[in-house]
């Protein structure tokens, strides 16, 4: 594998930084990645026999990727039902791809990936997307201060700019509702209606939250049974800022991702777009970890394994 020269950024604390030499140390060989896996899914080697009906330490079987009870000989196996299963592609190139997408800000194109391990850009392409359905969190943001605000990903624009008018059919709108220095909670959806809208606002934000918005007419119904303290600035009037009255922290999030996608991926159909938003949002939410992300997507295989 190629060695490939990511810059570290002297504003990580030392403790938070995981360069290529790091990677390179802690995972030689596929046997190191398999042994991650393992320790991640069974810690210790110690898991239930399916034949002995009982806990018991399993041990590596030489030249499989099984480990073999140590009382009756039965096999099991930590790749079952995680995105390795009956893969092909050699474990350390997957791990190399997830430190890879971990390892930046705006992204990494499966065209980057292929160059860099070898692999056909249809392996690349299909890596990355196996990656990124571990991204997806369903969140509960806990505030208790959160901005909510809506963009628009693909399509080319007909008429000017602003919100989309009825020529721009390929433009798929997006729901962004971020705690002021917290999470983020980024969603495809259907419309921009006030059901639509404040629904999410409901499922993702707890009740008496304070919500900043811009005055789209479909956020009138935001205080609701919530009640919600629901603070608003009016763009169109082109004022942005009224004290503490912004969607500055959404609007840096929707410039991160358009950044991104129009850099890197250049385009983004909307059958996939969901789970670039994932991506996006999953290194977001684990931003003060630094180079670290990587072992965050990494121990998401664990807890998605069937």
């Amino acid at each position: 594998m190629a060695r490939v020269d990511i810059k570290v950024s002297q504003s990580i604390p030392a403790h938070l930084r995981y360069t290529v030499a790091d990677f390179n140390r802690e995972f030689p060989t596929d046997d190191a990645c398999l042994e991650q896996i393992k320790e991640d899914r069974f810690p210790g080697g110690v898991a239930k026999c399916e034949k002995c009906g009982v806990e018991r330490k399993h041990y590596r079987v030489t030249g499989r990727t099984a480990y073999a009870c140590d009382h009756c000989g039965n096999h099991i196996y930590p790749l079952a039902g995680t995105i390795f299963e009956k893969t092909t592609t050699s474990l350390r190139l997957w791990f190399y791809a997830m430190y890879l997408m971990g390892s930046t800000r705006c992204g990494i194109s499966a065209k980057q990936i292929q160059r860099e391990t070898g692999v056909t850009y249809k392996t690349a392409w299909r890596m990355f997307r196996q990656i990124r359905s571990l991204l997806g969190e369903d969140l509960q943001l806990e505030g208790p201060t959160v901005e909510v605000d809506e963009t628009y990903v693909g399509g080319v624009r007909k008429y000017g700019t602003g919100r989309p008018m009825r020529g721009d059919k390929k433009k798929t709108p997006v729901l962004g509702i971020v705690e002021r220095k917290g999470r983020v909670v980024a969603k495809a959806i259907e419309s921009v209606d006030a059901k639509t809208l404040v629904g999410n606002i409901h499922k993702h934000v707890l009740p008496a939250s304070t919500v900043y918005t811009d005055e789209l007419n479909a956020y009138n119904t935001v205080p609701g049974a919530r009640q919600y303290n629901h603070r608003r600035i009016n763009h169109s009037a082109k004022v942005y800022v009224i004290g503490d009255i912004h969607t500055n922290t959404v609007e840096g999030f929707w410039s991160l991702i358009k950044r991104g996608i129009g850099g890197v991926y250049h385009a983004v159909s909307q059958r996939y777009l969901q789970s670039y938003l994932d991506e996006y949002s999953f290194r977001y939410n684990r931003r003060d970890q630094g180079n670290l992300v990587f072992k965050s997507i990494l121990e998401q295989v664990s807890r998605r394994a069937e």
